[in-house]
């Protein structure tokens, strides 16, 4: 019973990343039978989160939008790495703002050796995870709670970053595009987010490689906007000439 837990976990978590997939991929991912699949993919789809296409499947919901705890448990070795990086911009003395996400949330653990960093956020994951370590100094937004994106969002919030300084703004985003740039799938959120980069000394976007050439509804940072763009591999080449062309750092392993 446990393995078919786990199986049907990973099996919701692989198609949210990839948004749609087909039996047969899954068949090949999973070593099952495409009898074993289709029973696995009615159960899935009462929890709402993907639904059954000819073929295949697909995510109801883009990624951004899905619950945090499911979000969290996708990609998390990329994630790890990211945060790593991320955490080498940060210097001694810093106030750094961390914005909601599970990408932006992994840059917490790799902070445990600096000394006098201020932390600002609106995440209530990254108040409890920046909780852990004594290092931290933690600055909470206020605001009304949103489940969706585990953080505080509205006018309160914002209103409380336009007294605040901040050195360098650590941004997620759903989806990261040539044209589009940063994108969000929640307006609310999306305010916050720019607020943020309106007042930060420097931004520096954090996103694994599934989101890049994807688009979510709102724009919140251009690509141009950015400090560095972090990321867990190369990015496609106008990606990489679009960074070289606007004197945007490019971090990745």
């Amino acid at each position: 019973m446990k393995m078919k837990v786990s199986r049907l976990n990973s099996i919701e978590q692989y198609v949210i990343s990839r948004e749609t997939v087909s039996i047969d991929e899954l068949c090949e991912v999973f070593g099952v039978s495409k009898n074993t699949i289709r029973r696995d993919l009615n159960e899935l789809e009462m929890r709402g989160h993907i639904t059954k296409v000819y073929g295949g499947v697909t995510a109801t919901v883009p990624s951004g939008a899905v619950p945090t705890p499911i979000r969290s448990s996708l990609n998390t070795v990329d994630k790890s790495l990211i945060g790593r990086l991320a955490a080498e911009e940060v210097e001694d003395g810093d106030t750094i703002f961390i914005d909601s996400g599970t990408t932006t949330l992994c840059l917490l653990r790799f902070l445990v050796a600096k000394k006098r960093i201020t932390i600002i956020t609106h995440s209530l994951g990254a108040l409890s995870e920046a909780s852990k370590y004594d290092n931290l100094n933690i600055i909470s937004l206020g605001g009304i709670y949103s489940p969706t994106t585990d953080s505080f969002v509205g006018l309160s919030a914002i209103e409380a970053l336009s007294s605040m300084r901040i050195n360098k703004a650590f941004m997620g985003a759903t989806g990261v595009s040539l044209t589009a740039g940063m994108t969000n799938t929640t307006f609310l959120e999306a305010e916050i987010k720019r607020a943020v980069v309106h007042r930060a000394d420097s931004i520096y976007g954090m996103a694994d490689s599934s989101k890049i050439g994807r688009e979510a509804i709102v724009t919140f940072c251009h690509l141009k906007d950015l400090t560095a763009f972090i990321t867990d591999r190369e990015p496609p080449k106008e990606y990489v000439d679009l960074c070289h062309q606007e004197n945007v750092k490019l971090r990745y392993e």
